[in-house]
């Protein structure tokens, strides 16, 4: 076996992780959102298959209990052989044999369980132009031959299995932004996209540089004609002498897109790392209902592709306390985010005045709310993200409908909607500060717009014209939209009031606003929104401040256009029926 070498030194070549946009990855939640929806999909998976899944029909025959072939701690012997074809008898070859170990203990977990290899394979022609190769592996009783056309050969002794070492995965999409301003890459770009999209789609063959196999350390009887949904697409059975072979689990799980290594004709030598060892049932049916929530999460378009990975990668590489506590402040950020939007919903549907409200801070949310709904939907976001942005649209425009009075205008050919102010808005001082508010913030708001919107254009690269007023619009959103938030406390400061403010839902953001920070110090994030969390935290202080400026005032207007006197005089009211009425029956009773 001349091909087999120690391993010195590598550098695997590793893809590029891809980043993504700023504004979607905001749209998109913390990783910790991911993590918990993750785990709470892998626990529905598991309780519905061991308590929902179909039954098999009732026997009259009598159950046969099926036992493990091998008894805990029996030596057993492997070969490991690499081929180019996906089935395997040619066990004379000694060029294919790169693994051979012996006396491996079943179902121990120690040092002697665990056996480990690195070696250099160097592809042939074939494999550097889309080749494939296969790891074939073999195990038996310590002293019996895994090859079948031996005499001494013993099929209840000897059992194996088949794992692809390389995987042909779709080419990546091409990038088709371009610089706007660059006629001549503008036209090179398009000529290529074109190219690229006329064609019939492209796969690329990657290495996988580990092969981890583990032996499932399971002695558990089971019935033969009720065995468990989990198990029994894995199970080889020996019916006649009521027998199961041990399973053979090749473990992918903690093996990362960006750990695997094109394969071309460039390509001289490849490292493979080998390692055998033991792994419990419980991990095992883990690791399965994980990968099995992955798909069901990809196919309903909740998961984008790589945001397996980057969950994957959390767990590798982060602190698991700081894990812990990330999911339960997901948790509770999501109770927050839940407790915020009904208070927020209560909030506009009993609020009877706009008095101390800002009208066109109302309709300026609903505008944004559009800019990042069309953004998403030009950037090809999963149709979860774009979902929950499309009923926070539907809801900003029902706000507009609480703040304003929104009608119809037949007049013309075509019906328009029609905007007119509310009287407790219009009639009082709250549009006159609102319009000196936003006069001023405006000219702050499209200076800055316009600035970003030509440094984006000079130096960013976008998919077209329409693209770029997108992503600049979006950007500035997020950069600069703290500005909206200033005409309230514009109009707070004039009034001396803080009274009409809906306090109880602004609580739970602002505890949100908390969590965010934690995040933006502990997981990575884009710039932009790393900034948005703090900025909101100097707006909130602010509003603090000044409800301890303005103390309440009870013939100030409360956030349900009621004020402290009125609610007075009707508690009194109530207060003086009931006396009357309890009158009136102690009257009668004594007539």
């Amino acid at each position: 076996m001349s091909q087999v070498q120690p391993s010195v030194g590598r550098a695997p070549v590793a893809a590029q992780r891809r980043q993504q946009g700023g504004a979607a990855a905001q749209e998109g939640g913390g990783i910790g959102q991911t993590i918990a929806g993750v785990v709470r999909m892998a626990v529905f998976w598991y309780f519905a298959m061991k308590f929902f899944a179909p039954k098999r029909p009732a026997s009259n025959e009598p159950a046969v209990l099926l036992s493990n072939t091998f008894d805990k701690g029996e030596p057993m012997d492997m070969w490991l052989y690499l081929t180019e074809k996906d089935k395997f008898n040619d066990f004379s070859n000694e060029d294919a044999l790169y693994w051979h170990e012996t006396n491996i203990p079943y179902g121990v977990w120690g040092p002697t369980s665990t056996r480990k290899r690195t070696l250099t394979y160097y592809p042939s022609e074939a494999l550097k132009h889309n080749g494939s190769l296969y790891a074939h592996v073999f195990f038996a009783r310590s002293g019996y031959p895994a090859d079948p056309s031996d005499p001494e050969y013993d099929p209840k002794s000897a059992f194996g299995g088949t794992h692809p070492v390389v995987v042909h995965l779709r080419k990546s999409k091409v990038d088709k932004k371009k610089s706007l301003l660059d006629e001549t890459s503008q036209m090179e770009d398009d000529s290529e996209i074109e190219t690229k999209e006329e064609g019939p789609v492209e796969y690329i063959s990657y290495w996988k540089p580990n092969i981890t196999i583990n032996l499932l350390d399971d002695f558990n009887r089971y019935q033969h004609n009720n065995i468990p949904q989990t198990v029994v697409g894995y199970l080889n059975v020996d019916f006649e002498s009521a027998r199961y072979y041990p399973i053979i689990y090749f473990n992918d799980f903690w093996l990362l897109k960006d750990k695997l290594i094109a394969v071309n004709e460039t390509v001289g030598e490849l490292p493979l790392n080998l390692e055998v060892g033991p792994i419990s049932v419980t991990k095992w049916q883990w690791f399965l209902q994980i990968e099995q929530a992955f798909q069901m999460h990809r196919s309903y378009g909740s998961m984008l592709e790589g945001e397996a990975d980057e969950l994957k990668r959390v767990f590798l590489e982060g602190n698991p306390y700081l894990l812990a506590v990330t999911m339960a402040v997901s948790l509770l950020h999501s109770l927050f985010d839940f407790l915020a939007f009904k208070n927020d919903i209560q909030f506009w549907n009993k609020n009877k005045s706009m008095e101390g409200l800002s009208a066109k801070s109302v309709v300026l949310n609903f505008v944004c709310q559009v800019i990042i709904f069309l953004y998403l939907l030009d950037n090809e976001t999963s149709w979860m993200i774009l979902f929950s942005s499309g009923i926070g649209l539907c809801i900003e425009f029902w706000k507009i409908g609480k703040a304003m009075h929104v009608e119809i205008d037949r007049s013309g050919r075509i019906p328009l909607l029609k905007f007119r102010d509310r009287e407790s808005y219009a009639n009082n001082k709250t549009k006159e500060y609102d319009d000196i508010a936003m006069k001023y913030l405006s000219y702050v708001l499209f200076f800055l717009a316009a600035c970003f919107a030509v440094y984006s254009l000079k130096y960013d690269k976008h998919k077209s014209w329409y693209s770029w007023i997108l992503s600049s619009l979006t950007s500035c959103v997020y950069m600069f939209g703290f500005i909206m938030m200033c005409p309230q406390l514009f109009i707070n400061y004039k009034l001396k009031s803080v009274a009409h403010m809906p306090w109880r839902q602004m609580t739970y953001k602002f505890l949100n606003t908390i969590i965010d920070d934690l995040f933006a110090f502990v997981i990575k994030m884009p710039l932009l929104h790393r900034l948005s969390v703090f900025r909101d935290d100097v707006i909130f202080l602010i509003y603090l401040y000044q409800r301890w400026v303005y103390p309440v005032d009870k013939k100030r207007v409360n956030e349900f256009g009621f004020g402290g006197a009125e609610e007075e005089t009707q508690q009194s009211q109530i207060t003086e029926g009931a006396e009357s009425s309890s009158t009136q029956e102690g009257d009668k009773k004594t007539n």
